[in-house]
């Protein structure tokens, strides 16, 4: 999990929600699929503030392989009136199992991220990627684990937040794995200083506005054991 600044909402999202308050139209999420236009501007403006990947997990995204999350469930009414607010939405990938031989109902079962997170939330278990801090909750092992840090006061809530949405699958851990490898055969004979150069890649975004899939795992195992 990285941490996501949220910027401002699109226009198109303040002037529907204004015509809709003017027009004496209830504000729902509803009424706001339905218009394709500002959807798509706000869908477009998530995906490039998270970089292209999860607010979860990292994985590399686009709006055909995810889906809008409220990080404060919509379907709770305690969050009833942060349904339509821009800093309560992110983008989540779908979350699906690995295709395979059984049916298709059972080969789409979410399994983690948004889908599996679903109603859950806790104010003192979630840890949040809109925390500038949410990174220091976790640790990452070569093999592509997720594991809660070693801090005291930050294992409850990473691992709550690593179980209730599926963090350490071994779907994400496999791939994971195969990140860190690529990562770490790319540094073989590089100087300290590029193998820092290479690392300090991670944490920024390509010419493209997108992050590497997986970007903070990868950085942190670099750090941990090749950058002094």
């Amino acid at each position: 999990m990285r941490y996501i600044r949220k910027g401002d909402e699109p226009e198109s999202f303040t002037a529907w929600k204004e015509r809709q308050k003017n027009r004496g139209n209830p504000l729902t999420w509803k009424a706001f699929r339905r218009r394709v236009t500002v959807k798509n501007d706000v869908y477009d403006a998530l995906l490039w503030e998270q970089g292209y990947v999860c607010c979860y997990c990292g994985m590399q995204i686009t709006r055909d392989t995810s889906h809008f999350e409220h990080f404060k469930p919509k379907s709770n009414i305690t969050y009833a009136h942060q349904v339509l607010d821009y800093r309560n939405l992110l983008v989540s990938c779908k979350g699906e199992s690995e295709d395979s031989e059984e049916s298709e109902e059972e080969h789409r079962v979410p399994v983690h991220c948004g889908h599996k997170k679903d109603k859950w939330y806790d104010e003192q278990l979630m840890v949040s990627p809109l925390d500038v801090n949410c990174a220091s909750f976790f640790r990452y092992s070569a093999s592509g684990e997720i594991l809660p840090t070693d801090e005291p006061d930050k294992q409850e809530a990473a691992k709550t937040t690593i179980e209730k949405l599926g963090l350490d699958i071994e779907k994400l851990r496999l791939i994971r794995s195969a990140a860190i490898d690529g990562a770490l055969l790319a540094i073989e004979g590089l100087t300290d200083e590029e193998i820092q150069r290479f690392s300090q890649d991670f944490e920024q975004l390509n010419d493209q506005g997108k992050y590497q899939p997986f970007c903070f795992a990868i950085a942190y195992i670099l750090k941990q054991y090749f950058v002094t």
